[in-house]
């Protein structure tokens, strides 16, 4: 099966993806969980296996043990230096682009690969994606991991936005308009629903300063947010700087 895509850029870093591997294992873990063979789609791995890697390694602890990872990239160079830190078959690193090399994973992870293509890619992307069943978390981040946006999308399109961040680096919830996934990233204009959401979010965080840290002005601020939009799921989260909403905006087509 040919892969679908281009090359992109690859780069990472250990625990990149820390913040998203943590919402996979808590919001896939009953879909994992039931699967007779659970298995995961790192899809875009990068330059090193790393974040693969340490997926595998996330989910086995948090959800179950015999969870399998296949990492994916198209570069065939990556592919091959990958292998040494393979541990069939619960982690495997093959080449493949969106069609998933032939793959029907319950889960695929596809992080800082879409930022790199054009919006007019992301529908048919995603639809490539989802169509086998697998449940899409797709998003971006800094290059260290501290500020991450991730969209959750089945294959009736996107479900849910969730903003994400290492609190004591927030100096502002505007700075979440850098790392919008690309379906919504240019979309973050006036009159726009994402636009409205970050705007809101930040009225609330201006209006919620506190002497007592990050953490308790995030609550603070999630708090008088819920005021004005719908917030998922509950404190658990939110204390954790992460924040889910219904998906903003129409699906990109």
């Amino acid at each position: 099966m040919k892969p679908v895509g281009s090359v992109t850029r690859g780069t990472t870093n250990p625990n990149r993806l820390r913040r998203v591997d943590n919402f996979v294992a808590y919001r896939c873990a009953e879909l994992l969980a039931r699967a007779p063979a659970p298995l995961v789609v790192d899809l875009g791995f990068g330059a090193t296996p790393v974040t693969a890697v340490e997926l595998r390694g996330r989910l086995a602890a948090a959800v179950r043990p015999d969870v399998a990872v296949v990492g994916l990239e198209i570069d065939p160079v990556r592919v091959s230096d990958a292998q040494p830190h393979a541990e069939p078959p619960l982690l495997e690193f093959r080449r493949g682009g969106f069609e998933l090399a032939g793959l029907r994973p319950q889960v695929v992870r596809a992080f800082n690969v879409l930022r790199q293509y054009g919006e007019e890619d992301v529908a048919a992307a995603w639809a490539a994606m989802t169509g086998t069943g697998a449940l899409l978390v797709e998003g971006t981040c800094d290059e260290l991991g501290r500020i991450a946006t991730w969209a959750v999308v089945d294959a009736s399109g996107p479900q849910t936005l969730t903003l994400s961040a290492r609190l004591s680096d927030l100096d502002h919830p505007a700075t979440f308009a850098e790392r919008l996934p690309k379906a919504l990233i240019h979309h973050n204009i006036p009159g726009a629903p994402i636009h409205d959401l970050l705007a809101a979010l930040g009225a609330a965080w201006d209006a919620s300063a506190t002497p007592f840290g990050p953490r308790q002005r995030w609550l603070a601020t999630v708090a008088r947010f819920r005021e004005q939009w719908p917030v998922l799921p509950g404190p658990a989260r939110w204390r954790r700087g992460e924040l889910t909403v219904p998906w903003p905006g129409p699906a990109p087509s």
